[in-house]
C-alpha cells in the first residue's frame, strides 16, 4: 500500500494578499484590544490599493521580520502614526510602503462588525480622539497589574 505523507506550505501575508487579494485569520496578540479579542474574533483583511489609508484604518504592516495589526491615528504627507488601541507608544516612520493590508471587517460570534458600522465608529472615535486619556488609563493599569504581581510574589512567595 502506497501513502502519501501530506505536506505543509507557507505562505507569507504580503504573498496570499498578491495572490488572494484578502487574508482572513484569527489574530495574536493583545495590542489591538478591546477591538479584536485574542485567537477569538475573526478578521478580515484587505490588500491595500493605491492611494492613501485613511485615519483610524486599522492596517497590517510588517516590521523586519514581523506582521503588525495596527490602527492609523495621524496621516502625514510621507508616512503615519500608528498605534495598537491597547498600546501607548506611537510608531512613527511607517510608510505606505510598508502596509499591506486594512482591516475590512470583523465577525465576533458570529456576527460581522465593519468599520462602516455606527458602534465602530463610537468607538474609535472615544478611544483614539482621547489619547491622553486612553494613555493614562493604560498606565494606571499596567502599575495596578504591577503591583498585584509584586504583591502575589510577596505574600504567597
Amino acid at each position: 500500500m502506497n501513502t502519501v505523507e501530506p505536506t505543509v506550505q507557507y505562505f507569507k501575508f504580503e504573498d496570499l494578499l498578491l495572490k488572494d487579494g484578502y487574508l482572513v485569520f484569527t489574530n495574536v496578540g493583545v495590542s489591538m484590544m478591546p477591538l479584536l479579542r485574542q485567537k477569538r474574533d475573526i478578521i478580515e483583511i484587505r490588500r491595500k490599493e493605491s492611494g492613501r489609508c485613511k485615519k483610524y484604518d486599522v492596517v497590517l504592516y510588517k516590521r523586519k521580520d514581523r506582521y503588525i495589526l495596527h490602527r492609523i491615528v495621524k496621516v502625514l504627507p510621507d508616512g503615519y502614526y500608528i498605534v495598537g488601541d491597547h498600546c501607548t507608544r506611537l510608531e512613527k516612520d511607517i510608510k505606505d510602503e510598508n502596509i499591506l493590508g486594512v482591516m475590512t471587517r470583523i465577525i465576533r460570534n458570529g456576527k460581522t462588525i465593519t468599520p462602516d458600522n455606527v458602534w465602530y465608529k463610537i468607538y474609535v472615535h472615544i478611544w483614539c480622539d482621547f489619547y491622553p486619556i486612553r494613555f493614562m488609563v493604560l498606565r494606571v493599569k499596567t502599575f495596578l497589574y504591577h503591583c498585584l504581581q509584586l504583591i502575589k510574589r510577596r505574600v504567597f512567595g
